[in-house]
């Protein structure tokens, strides 16, 4: 069995397991399709992942230690400066714990018993004591990225909010616009030369966190449902288990 991919998990990290978490993502993978994520933290198989973009891993970190040197002055980046917005990182000993996932990020305890958590990328802070949620993004493409409209971007601003309401749930005063902190690869030089240079550009979106109440509420009862939910419109995965589930019985009445 690879190493890589476990179909099985420990039940202590599923559902109703001492250790289970519901977690930013998979609020998402609720909304992208809800026997997914049952299947996953109910049933114990979660869906095969990526291998990771350690490149992406790279750009987060290096920025993040950026941004840290300006937290521990309380001093305004650059790019701050170049956007107009008067706003420092935020100093708080427990930055480092609500960045790592791992640890457990931001934390909430929720009324339906469940723990939901969330690892944000940094944390900024207005003149006015209102915190402010950045996300960290790194790519690839043509023109300056000044806004994120296309369909698969309604994750990325699912994920502003869920932080953003994490951190009210915590007491805190948090601003509803938000920000991307956007690395764009330039693939216009005329030689690699062992280097990338990118262009940062900060990215503003107003969230709206009204939904995430009502969606945890959904999320509860289908865990504590014992029938299979519906499948996602839009899931690769569920159609792919249907194709193979329809073709697999043929083969298995060869071998009897």
């Amino acid at each position: 069995m690879s190493d890589y991919y476990k179909p099985d998990r420990k039940t202590d990290w599923n559902y109703g397991g001492n250790k289970w978490r519901l977690s930013r993502s998979k609020i998402d993978l609720f909304l992208d399709c809800p026997r997914c994520f049952y299947i996953d933290n109910k049933l114990g198989t979660a869906r095969p992942k990526g291998f990771p973009f350690n490149l992406n891993s790279a750009v987060d970190a290096l920025l993040k230690k950026e941004f840290d040197v300006h937290r521990a002055q309380n001093t305004p980046h650059p790019l701050m400066k170049a956007y107009g917005l008067d706003a420092v990182p935020f100093d708080d000993p427990r930055m480092d714990t609500w960045r790592d996932a791992l640890r457990g990020g931001v934390i909430v305890e929720h009324a339906t018993g469940m723990t939901i958590t969330g690892g944000v990328d940094d944390i900024w802070k207005s003149p006015e004591g209102e915190l402010i949620v950045v996300d960290y993004k790194a790519t690839s493409k043509d023109g300056k990225i000044e806004a994120l409209e296309e369909e698969w971007h309604k994750g990325y601003k699912r994920q502003l909010e869920i932080y953003q309401w994490l951190l009210r749930q915590n007491g805190f005063k948090v601003s509803n616009t938000g920000y991307w902190v956007y690395a764009n690869a330039d693939k216009d030089k005329d030689a690699f030369d062992g280097k990338l240079e990118f262009e940062i550009t900060l990215v503003p979106y107003v969230g709206n966190a009204d939904w995430v109440e009502g969606t945890i509420q959904k999320i509860k009862t289908c865990l504590d449902s014992s029938e299979l939910p519906n499948v996602g419109e839009d899931c690769d995965y569920c159609k792919y288990r249907e194709a193979v589930g329809k073709k697999m019985p043929a083969f298995a009445k060869k071998k009897t």
